[in-house]
Order: C-alpha cells, then sequence, then structure tokens
C-alpha cells in the first residue's frame, strides 16, 4: 500500500498545535487535489483520504467498469480486460478503486506540494493567532520573559506565541529577567510584513482597570463601575469609581481594609500612588476630589471655557501640583477643565507682595506662565521656594530661575 507519513514528511504539521483536525485534513485535501489536476487534469474521481491522528494519506482513484471498446471518459471509466487484471472476479457496472502511488507524481511535485502545505499551514496559524489574541485585547495575560531588548521585551505564552513589550508600554521602574514571569494587557495585534505581532502594555489605564476587576469582586460582578481612569505610569492614578448599589461604598470597596485589596495593584505598578475618587457628574466636586489629597478652599468656574480658578492655602498648594506637576496634569486629564492653581493668603497676616504679571516688562510672558503653573503666581510666592524645588517643579532652566529670583528680590529691596 502507497502511503505517505505526514509528520515524517511534513515537519510543519508539528508547529500546527492550534490548527483543529478538520482544518487541517481539509488544507492536505486540497493540497493534493491540486496535484491531480495539475497530473490527471480533474480531481473528481479521486477520494483523498487523510488519518489525522497516524499522519497517512492515501489517493484512491475511482472508476466504472465498461465493456472493452466502450471507454468514452478515461478519467471515469476502465475497459474490462484492464479491471480484471486487478481482480479476475470483476464485473462490467461496478466500480474499481486503486490506489495512487505518492511516488507516482515525481520527486519535483511532490516538492511542491510540501511547499504550499507549509505555506497553507504557516497562514493557517497567523490567523489562528490573530483570532485569538484579536478577542483577548484590554485582557490581562501571563507571559515569560524570553529575550530583554533595549527598546523591547521579548516574551513567550503557555504555547510559544511570541509576544512583543516595547519600552513605551513599560513602566520606567520595571526591570524584567529572562525566565521570570510578568502580567501585561494586551493592547493591540498588528500585521507587520504579514506576520502578526501582539503588543502588550503595562501603562495602558486598561492594565489598571483589569487589576482592579480582577482584585475587587463587586467591579467584576458589575455593581462597581469605573468611569474614568488617568494614569502617569509609575508615578500616580487617578481612579473615578460609581456605585450602582447604594449600600456599597465604591472607594472603601476599592480600597479594602486597611488598603488590603489595592496595595497588590502598588506592588505590580512599581509603588504607583493610586487616588480612588467618587465619580460624580457635578464638576466642581469633581474637580475637588480629583485634586486628592489637597483640600481647595475655593473655586471659579467657567464652563464655557472649561477653565477652572482653584484657590488653596499656601501649604496646600504644591499638594495640589504634586512632585513634577503630576496631580494636577492627571486632575485636567481626569476632569478635561484647565485647572489653575492659586495661593489663598485670606485671614492671615499679609505681607507685601506683588503679583507677577507686575514684571512683564522684564520676565517674559511665558516665563511667569510656567511659575503660574505650578501655583506660584506672586513674587513672594517664587522666593519662598528653593531655586532646586523651583528647577525640579518647573520646566525653566536653573539659569533663568537664578536671573527671575534676581529680579524679585532687587524689588523687594527697592520697598
Amino acid at each position: 500500500m502507497a502511503s505517505i507519513n505526514l509528520i515524517e514528511a511534513f515537519q510543519e504539521f508539528k508547529e500546527a498545535e492550534n490548527i483543529d483536525r478538520p482544518t487541517m485534513m481539509k488544507v492536505v485535501e486540497d493540497v493534493f487535489k491540486t496535484l491531480l489536476r495539475k497530473k490527471f487534469g480533474s480531481d473528481e474521481n479521486f477520494d483523498v483520504i487523510v488519518n489525522a491522528e497516524k499522519g497517512d494519506l492515501e489517493i484512491m482513484r475511482r472508476r466504472t467498469i465498461v465493456e472493452d471498446g466502450a471507454v468514452q471518459d478515461p478519467l471515469a471509466e476502465v475497459a474490462y480486460s484492464e479491471a480484471v487484471r486487478v481482480a479476475p472476479d470483476f464485473e462490467v457496472g461496478e466500480e474499481l478503486y486503486e490506489e495512487v502511488n505518492i511516488l507516482d507524481f515525481g520527486r519535483r511535485a511532490i516538492l511542491a506540494a510540501k511547499q504550499t502545505l507549509a505555506s497553507r499551514i504557516s497562514d493557517l496559524k497567523k490567523n489562528v493567532l490573530v483570532k485569538k489574541y484579536g478577542d483577548r485585547v484590554g485582557d490581562i495575560i501571563s507571559a515569560e520573559v524570553y529575550q530583554v531588548w533595549k527598546k523591547e521585551i521579548l516574551l513567550l505564552d503557555e504555547e510559544s506565541n511570541e509576544l512583543i513589550l516595547p519600552k513605551s508600554e513599560q513602566i520606567p521602574q520595571d526591570y524584567f529577567k529572562k525566565g521570570e514571569n510578568t502580567r501585561a494587557v494586551v493592547k493591540k495585534v498588528e500585521l507587520k510584513n504579514n506576520s502578526p505581532v501582539i503588543i502588550l502594555s503595562r501603562t495602558s489605564p486598561s492594565f489598571l482597570a483589569k487589576l482592579l476587576e480582577i482584585e475587587v469582586p463587586e467591579i467584576f460582578d458589575g455593581l462597581i463601575v469605573i468611569k474614568k481612569i488617568v494614569r502617569e505610569p509609575g508615578e500616580r492614578a487617578k481612579v473615578a469609581v460609581e456605585s450602582y448599589d447604594d449600600r456599597i461604598d465604591p472607594v472603601g470597596a476599592c480600597v479594602g481594609m486597611k488598603g488590603s485589596r489595592i496595595h497588590g495593584i502598588v506592588r505590580e505598578l512599581k509603588n504607583e500612588n493610586i487616588d480612588v475618587i467618587n465619580w460624580t457628574n457635578n464638576v466642581q466636586l469633581l474637580i475637588q476630589r480629583s485634586l486628592t489629597p489637597a483640600k481647595i478652599t475655593s473655586m471659579e468656574l467657567d464652563n464655557e471655557k472649561k477653565q477652572a480658578n482653584v484657590f488653596l492655602k499656601p501649604d496646600q498648594v504644591s499638594l495640589a501640583i504634586g512632585k513634577k506637576g503630576v496631580n494636577i496634569k492627571l486632575a485636567q486629564e481626569l476632569t478635561g477643565y484647565s485647572i489653575d492653581v492659586y495661593r489663598d493668603t485670606e485671614g492671615e497676616p499679609q505681607e507685601f507682595d506683588i503679583n507677577l504679571e507686575e514684571f512683564s516688562d522684564e520676565i517674559e510672558t511665558w516665563i511667569i506662565d510656567e511659575f503660574k503653573r505650578i501655583g506660584c503666581d506672586t513674587a513672594r510666592s517664587v522666593l519662598d521656594l528653593t531655586p532646586e524645588e523651583l528647577e525640579r517643579r518647573t520646566d525653566l532652566e536653573r539659569e533663568t530661575i537664578d536671573e527671575v529670583r534676581k529680579v524679585l528680590k532687587e524689588e523687594f529691596d527697592k520697598e
């Protein structure tokens, strides 16, 4: 019996674990029917039989036995005298089944079949991978670090599929070692040079959302909904949540007893500070909550321009701004409002002070705006901070800061 062992002859089969057997058998059948059409002109009277378990393949040729000299279609009919050579008890009208020897196709045709089959299986594997991860975009997966490069990390999932974690999608404090497992969210599936590339992320807000879903059963059950998440990866995140059950405190549920639920997430995110706040449609209240941990004294809102002027006690200004301006930046992203912070000195002994705008003839406007961005809108508020602190919190050069402080000091010396 002529047969071919596919597992030995076509090494690609061994790599096709993700392809279901019916699909695999159909591919093999199509490849060999193409061979039959090239050799005989038609595949109508041939049966390709694939034993997927053993990897065996047989091709059977089926023809009807007719009287000698009555053969009209050699592909579908065979003369009686030829049939009885195969088995003497055949009769006219019966079906003659003969096995086609694979080797009869010739070495070149078999090689072409192997290449076609390898190509088809490769395409199938790509389609399976695209579908698998296309359906899992937004889900957290755990994968093993296989290779650490400067611009990206290569990971392998449980089926040895390659996944990419770019540097831009890594938390700045992330450190990876080959062989360790790490968690990330599936961000997207791209096709590069006709090959699927699965991109992971640890900086996406959806990564934090999924971590919360895992840790907080009320979110998983839909009793608490995450309205919005904004992040500065590795630094700070703000999560606005709302409860659909009046008996459940959404913030308390997310944080957990003594922070038990949030601590694991903070560790996963390399000590990223996570502020969980109650969502509200009241813009003023939402802005107030978004500036946590600072406490606001008063606020002026311009809803048309989406602008908020916030007044705080001097000791609260730096809390509202946050390290490197992160807190106020996230508050603006969460609320959709541009927020300016001002020192509220009402009720305190008033020291002589001058608004920074008064120095616009000596200090460029963009420099004044940079100081105002961190809550320093008067000369004393600038001088109260050290040059090191101003350099850290603004985008200004030390030389510029020193020049501004010199101008401001000279004005007070005159007074």
